[in-house]
């Protein structure tokens, strides 16, 4: 006796096959018609993210050293050595990315660069312009964030992730970026009388897996981030034409390169010198410093040598600091007089009050990092209460309201200096 078939649905919208064009058979007794596949088309193509379409590198001009240098003076302040320097080699370094093809006889090996200053001092704003200035994608990264494979922490490779994001997802994009990695002195392999019996995995471990794609290898990114697992798929990055900057403070590295020249006697109780020149002393040092101290501070051959351009960084005097607060394009002072001219009011900052923020600056050691903190504190009650103010036109801030600025506000701190018919100007005296 014949028995029939079991009429076939879709497993979606259920309408029998007699009632659909196609019908697609799956595994398990699953099936899709051909109105829903269209259907589902259509949902995709509407929750498709548009990628925000870049220019590759490769149809760019390479600014010149000097163009690089001009344009690195309207965002930082003084460090002409060390812009000098990185203008060079940034410009050789991607001049060697564009014209692969012409070298076939020659080849060109990159030239990574290690920064070494005083915290504050602009390292990390040197990086963060060239990458403006170029044009390409960059990533910052902190060295102490990262330890051996197989170690809670981050792995090196997700250094690249960060720069894939910064590159819209396009991998060429991304293998054309620059890359810092802040505090890669406490990298450094321990040194002692005592040497831990314990694996270095935050120090020594972290330069070797860092050699690789300091050098240039397809490495295998974690698309997610995090740590990596066998069963996981990988996004492959060519870390060949990526510059790695590399930047840190290697306190106790001066002494280190005073042993070596012989100028240990410039440490020490220098009697009556101001801690001024004992600053400039130390940076005099740093300019002398070379692989041979880089090696002793420990850091490991391998690493120093994929690390060729050696900047040293000045640290900042009170001059400098006072140029910072006014002079860049993104100067803090300009920054601030833009905010409030926005709520139609006039910020004017008295000329005793940048010397004292660069004075402040300098007593507790914070660089150019600090200025923006000491002004923010200074400010706090005026960008508070301002806003709400239809009387105040004009707020002039001098020293007194930098020195005092954890006891003085809006209300208690300011006179009120123009006449009712005249615009009101709001003094912090």
């Amino acid at each position: 006796m014949h028995q029939d078939r079991p009429l076939q649905r879709c497993s979606f919208c259920n309408r029998p096959q007699y009632d659909v064009h196609h019908l697609i058979s799956g595994p398990g007794n699953v099936y899709i018609c051909d109105e829903c596949v269209v259907v589902c088309q259509e949902i995709l193509e509407q929750e498709q993210v548009p990628v925000k379409p870049v220019q590759p590198l490769a149809g760019k001009r390479i600014p010149p050293p000097m163009e690089i240098y001009q344009k690195l003076n309207d965002y930082v302040v003084g460090q002409d050595h060390a812009k000098k320097v990185l203008s060079v080699a940034v410009y050789n370094h991607y001049k060697r990315t564009m014209a692969r093809q012409e070298l076939d006889d020659v080849e060109l090996q990159k030239s990574n660069i290690l920064l070494i200053g005083p915290t504050g001092c602009g390292k990390t704003l040197l990086a963060q312009t060239l990458a403006k200035i170029l044009d390409v994608p960059f990533a910052m990264a902190d060295a102490t964030s990262l330890t051996e494979a197989g170690y809670v922490g981050e792995d090196v490779e997700n250094v690249l992730l960060h720069l894939i994001q910064e590159g819209s997802g396009d991998l060429i994009r991304a293998s054309k970026g620059i890359v810092y990695i802040d505090e890669i002195d406490k990298i450094a392999r321990k040194s002692g009388d005592n040497p831990s019996i314990t694996r270095d995995v935050s120090g020594e471990g972290v330069q070797q897996g860092l050699l690789r794609i300091l050098e240039g290898t397809v490495a295998n990114v974690p698309p997610q981030g995090g740590r990596k697992h066998p069963h996981q798929e990988f996004i492959q990055l060519d870390t060949t034409d990526i510059l790695f900057i590399c930047g840190g403070a290697f306190e106790g590295l001066d002494g280190i390169t005073a042993e070596r020249v012989g100028t240990q006697r410039t440490l020490g109780f220098i009697g009556d010198a101001s801690k001024k020149n004992l600053e400039w002393t130390r940076a005099e040092l740093l300019k002398h410093a070379n692989s041979d101290d880089l090696l002793a501070y420990g850091l490991i051959p391998e690493f120093v040598g994929r690390l060729p351009v050696l900047v040293s960084v000045d640290p900042l005097d009170e001059d400098m600091l006072m140029r910072i607060l006014t002079q860049p394009r993104n100067a803090i002072v300009k920054q601030f007089q833009k905010l409030l001219a926005l709520d139609g009011v006039e910020l004017v900052f008295a000329p005793d009050a940048i010397e004292e923020t660069a004075r402040e600056a300098l007593r507790y050691h914070m660089g150019a990092r600090g200025l923006r903190a000491i002004i923010e504190e200074a400010l706090l009650d005026v960008m508070y209460e301002v806003p709400s103010r239809q009387d105040i036109k004009q707020v002039v801030i001098d020293a007194r309201s930098i020195r005092e600025r954890k006891r003085r506000s809006v209300s208690n701190g300011w006179t009120m200096e123009a006449s009712p018919s005249e615009p009101t100007q709001a003094k912090a005296a």
